[in-house]
């Protein structure tokens, strides 16, 4: 199977466009191509995310995330463990740093409830039986369903299984430039034609939805998510996740611990306002869209009481004795030289509505003429991503 032509094209190799492409399988179909302009996977959202499998707590009920998270969350565990894949389900625990926060727990517990989830509320000896060192004022939550996977094993996992199947075809290094007509994509490799276009860019999906003249009214702001790691010989740990109570008009969860498969424990992630798509660094990954990015930062501050909040209170969290009183407040004992830096950044591409300027809070599926556009595929899309997939392919092919 050459790949000069398809009768599906997927654009993007991310959890998305994987698990899109493993039903698309599932359910009979074939010559599929998939594109990913890097040259390998996980290189950018779905391989740096903390890999947390989320339990339907914090969306609203009516909601495309609520719907597909808790599903997506038993989908994943259940092909971990027939893979044989890393996978702690240690559940997490959700904690208040001051009373004002109680009300706003009481609401998670009735949206996680609403959701199916399995919660309970805990008093302060509860929480000290699951997580020793996590501090909370009067009571916490425990998710029982949320669970951690390695996020670069699965998308390795599930290319095998396509390889395997004969019907996918993988181009790596292969950007989509544009499209020709109604059927021809050109991208850096040449023109691929085909009958049914995916898009699963990430990071880049208002861009390539662009393309088709499709949600012309959405852009994407990417926010950057620093972490940090807790020390390995620190004498106090972390048994499984601990998160504060967020700010839920805010599509961002706060800065938290989680040990990862691997038995490291992480802090973060940040939400800070980055310039660039790939703006991991301070200066790297800045590029061209850098100006215009600073310009709509700029007028969504202007406009926006969300987006202005996160902009004032984050990006004093890359100065570490900032991010660390924040992580500091969610446990009984921790010390500044037990927090250290760590090389896991990742950009956390927002949709924002260009109209009402506002943050738009759900996954958007946008299906127009030959296209399906998964737009906003933000958390919890890696939890979401196999029950996602299986809407899409059942509604729209």
């Amino acid at each position: 199977m050459g790949f000069d032509k398809a009768d599906i094209l997927i654009v993007g190799a991310g959890i998305i466009g994987l698990t899109i492409a493993r039903e698309l399988v599932r359910t009979g179909h074939g010559d599929i191509v998939i594109i990913e302009k890097e040259p390998e996977l996980g290189v950018h959202a779905s391989g740096r995310n903390s890999g947390v499998l989320h339990a339907g707590i914090y969306y609203s009920p009516d909601s495309m995330k609520a719907k597909s998270c808790l599903n997506g969350n038993f989908l994943m565990r259940a092909y971990c463990k027939e893979k044989g894949l890393p996978l702690l389900e240690n559940g997490k625990v959700i904690v208040t740093r001051t009373a004002a926060e109680l009300p706003v727990l009481d609401e998670l517990f009735r949206r996680a409830t609403a959701n199916g989830a399995k919660v309970e509320m805990i008093d302060e000896r509860q929480l000290a039986a699951i997580e020793p060192n996590a501090r909370t004022v009067e009571r916490a939550l425990f998710s029982h369903y949320t669970a951690v996977v390695d996020p670069k094993a699965v998308l390795k996992s599930l290319r095998k299984d396509l390889e395997e199947s004969g019907r996918v075809t993988f181009v790596m290094g292969c950007r989509l430039t544009g499209i020709k007509g109604s059927g021809v994509a050109v991208t850096s490799r040449g023109e691929i034609r085909f009958n049914r276009f995916v898009n699963a860019a990430g990071a880049y999906c208002d861009k390539v939805a662009g393309f088709f003249g499709v949600a012309e009214k959405y852009r994407l702001i990417p926010f950057k998510g620093v972490y940090r790691l807790l020390r390995k010989d620190a004498p106090y740990t972390v048994n499984s996740s601990i998160y504060p109570v967020p700010d839920i008009r805010n599509p961002f969860l706060g800065v938290h611990f989680t040990r990862s498969v691997h038995g490291d424990v992480y802090l973060g992630p940040t939400a800070i306002p980055a310039f660039g798509r790939e703006n991991y660094g301070i200066l790297g990954g800045m590029d061209a869209e850098a100006f215009s990015i600073a310009r709509e930062d700029l007028v969504l501050f202007m406009t926006n009481r969300q987006f202005r909040s996160v902009a004032l209170t984050e990006p004093a969290k890359y100065l570490p004795s900032v991010f660390f009183k924040d992580a500091a407040r969610l446990v009984k004992e921790l010390k500044r030289e037990d927090v250290v830096p760590a090389s896991k950044v990742g950009i956390r591409p927002q949709l924002v509505d260009w109209e009402k300027k506002e943050l738009v809070m759900d996954f958007l599926v946008v299906a127009e003429g030959e296209g399906v556009h998964v737009l906003n595929p933000i958390s919890p899309a890696f939890t979401s991503s196999m029950d996602l997939a299986q809407g899409i392919v059942e509604r729209y092919f």
